[in-house]
């Protein structure tokens, strides 16, 4: 596990993930029946989902939102984490319902489900095996696969009687498509400051604190791409908590290797250079 000498707190978590478009009135019920979220707050301009504490998901209702070239990076998935197998289940016995076509792997450290919402953003909705049982390579590095899940023994958990994302579900990780690894590490690991925990063919995975990935960084099928359209359909900007003292170490730090930095005294917007926007907030 690599590390830049500039580290985030251990104590790093995700927040809400923030999506652009055209119509959320046509998203809102796949949030709600699908991955089970809740409306918490709404107003002319945007739609805030969570199940619990805090927005999971925004919404933003942009008319105007642009469509970026496919090879463009953007977001690959969002990922909400479960709290427990039988939640994992109900989500599937959701998908099932609705007759929508999903993928299901097995990550070794995760049993995952995935599909896409109406305007085409990935979504995976998984829940982790237990810290201590997560597999290591001989060098150290956390291990992680795709394989088969145990679908037969998920659906023998699902309950009669479908309800909503239980308390505990929150923001695991954000998977992203990007044009260049190398250019992603060094602004992402050696300048940001997460770990990177482990490599896979064409991806990276970072994080802090010790856990299998924060962020997820590939280029499947953006290598090279062209940088997404400003107010584009999808991915506006994800969010991270760290402490405020960190977000101003690390605003001065990234403003100082000359890239934009949004924000004074509090959050800090910062791009990077496949055009993704990460929001760090005060935890």
């Amino acid at each position: 596990m690599s590390a830049s000498p500039h580290r985030l707190p251990a104590t790093l978590s995700m927040g809400a993930v923030t999506l652009r478009s055209p119509n959320v009135d046509r998203l809102v019920p796949f949030y709600e029946r699908v991955l089970g979220l809740r409306v918490a707050e709404q107003t002319a301009s945007a739609i805030h989902l969570g199940a619990g504490a805090g927005p999971l998901v925004e919404l933003l209702n942009d008319p105007q939102a642009k469509y970026a070239h496919p090879r463009a990076p953007g977001l690959f998935h969002l990922a909400l984490r479960v709290p427990n197998r039988t939640a994992l289940a109900e989500r599937m016995a959701a998908l099932q319902e609705t007759g929508l076509r999903f993928g299901a792997s097995d990550h070794l450290v995760s049993e995952a489900l995935y599909v896409d919402d109406p305007d085409g953003n990935g979504i995976e909705i998984y829940c982790d095996r237990p810290h201590e049982v997560w597999p290591r390579t001989p060098d150290g590095r956390i291990a992680m696969a795709t394989l088969p899940l145990d679908v037969p023994s998920l659906r023998d958990l699902a309950p009669m009687q479908i309800g909503p994302a239980p308390q505990g579900t929150d923001m695991g990780h954000v998977h992203l498509k990007v044009r260049d690894l190398a250019e992603a590490e060094r602004f992402w690991v050696d300048l940001l400051g997460f770990d990177l925990v482990t490599t896979y063919p064409g991806a990276l995975f970072v994080s802090a604190g010790g856990y299998h990935h924060h962020v997820g960084l590939n280029i499947w099928s953006s290598r090279g791409g062209p940088l997404p359209p400003d107010r584009r359909l999808g991915l506006d900007h994800l969010t991270v908590r760290i402490p405020q003292p960190d977000i101003d170490a690390l605003g001065a730090r990234v403003s100082a290797a000359g890239h934009s930095v949004y924000g004074d005294q509090g959050p800090l917007l910062i791009t990077d250079p496949s055009g993704n926007r990460v929001r760090f907030v005060s935890d």
